[in-house]
């Protein structure tokens, strides 16, 4: 759902005791793409999500009947999550859900939706130290444990701060596409968006780590390109076997499906960025034939190539920077 005039408003909702990081973490995304509007809102729209100290662009301005006209509602975690909500707030979530709004919630932010019955019979997820204490007190919320951020409809649920980063850009992708999200992952600093079935950690020897991600890296150096586990395998120096198990654990996917999720990606940025036919699209993100292609690429999302690309026509959108110096430049 976006609104017509004015971009996709994002109404991030400052309940009491949020934390600025998460709270920071949805400003400072959103507001880096034009084709967002951020307020911030909360009961009493005088205070700061954590006391009058809260840097200025964190400072609740609107009440949380501005919820009512989001896109986008961002609740971020809080320090008590066990404690209700002020009504205004539960009221405002309650009607967003109702009518269909994205809702993020980052962090402990997702017991302020379980608490209203929103999660029953969902998916969702939190931080590791609170999975235990969701599913005890929300026992109809099907809780998926060490998953970076969860997607159930336009529910998501993330784990800390740095998860909210990465559903903050899937977000983004969904709405605006990969090329957006992968220019508002440069503005803030932060590598392309993780996928959401990666773990909140994987526990496993540093030089493990350290040899997939060199692995990783080499296959996305070659996507274009026959790849197989047990080359992967071979680079990593590890057994075929170990190393589709610490592959798996690392990533949460196994090696050729992390594969084929990373040709999906190179395919929609192609389509976006480029006028290059599907069969050139195809060749070049590794799916060989376009007929394959097509099949592969409406499978994992849910529309043809052809279809994605007519929404996101190539006249590309003012990035970030361009925006601002664009802005600057008119009002000087």
């Amino acid at each position: 759902m976006r609104s017509t005039e004015g971009g996709t408003v994002v109404a991030v909702l400052a309940v009491p005791g949020a934390y600025a990081l998460d709270l920071g973490v949805a400003v400072h995304v959103f507001s880096r793409y034009p084709g967002y509007r951020v307020v911030v809102c909360a009961e009493d729209a005088g205070a700061a999500a954590r006391g009058e100290s809260a840097p200025g662009e964190l400072r609740p301005t609107r009440g949380p009947e501005a919820v009512a006209g989001a896109d986008v509602v961002v609740v971020p975690g809080y320090e008590d999550p066990l404690s209700p909500l002020p009504e205004g707030c539960a009221a405002a979530l309650r009607a967003a859900v109702g009518r269909g709004a994205r809702v993020i919630a980052i962090c402990t932010g997702v017991f302020a939706l379980a608490a209203e019955g929103l999660l029953d019979g969902r998916a969702a997820t939190t931080h590791w130290r609170y999975t235990a204490a969701l599913r005890e007190r929300h026992p109809r919320v099907d809780v998926v444990e060490n998953r970076l951020f969860v997607v159930d409809g336009p529910l998501v649920t993330t784990a800390g701060a740095g998860a909210g980063i990465d559903a903050c850009l899937h977000v983004v992708r969904a709405e605006f596409g990969a090329v957006a999200a992968d220019g508002v992952a440069k503005e803030v600093v932060v590598s392309p968006a993780r996928d959401a079935r990666e773990p909140q950690f994987a526990e496993l020897p540093a030089a493990s780590r350290e040899s997939l991600r060199a692995t990783r890296e080499w296959v996305l150096g070659r996507l274009g390109s026959p790849v197989t586990v047990q080359e992967m395998a071979d680079h990593a120096l590890l057994s075929r076997r170990t190393f589709i198990r610490r592959f798996t654990r690392e990533t949460g996917m196994p090696p050729m499906r992390w594969v084929t999720s990373q040709r999906i990606l190179l395919a929609r940025r192609l389509l976006e960025s480029s006028d290059r036919p599907v069969e050139r699209i195809a060749a070049a993100s590794g799916f060989g034939t376009a007929g394959h292609f097509r099949a592969v690429f409406r499978r994992e999302v849910g529309v043809t190539p052809s279809a994605y690309r007519a929404a996101h026509p190539l006249p590309e959108r003012p990035g970030p920077a361009s925006q601002r110096a664009a802005t600057s430049s008119a009002t000087s």
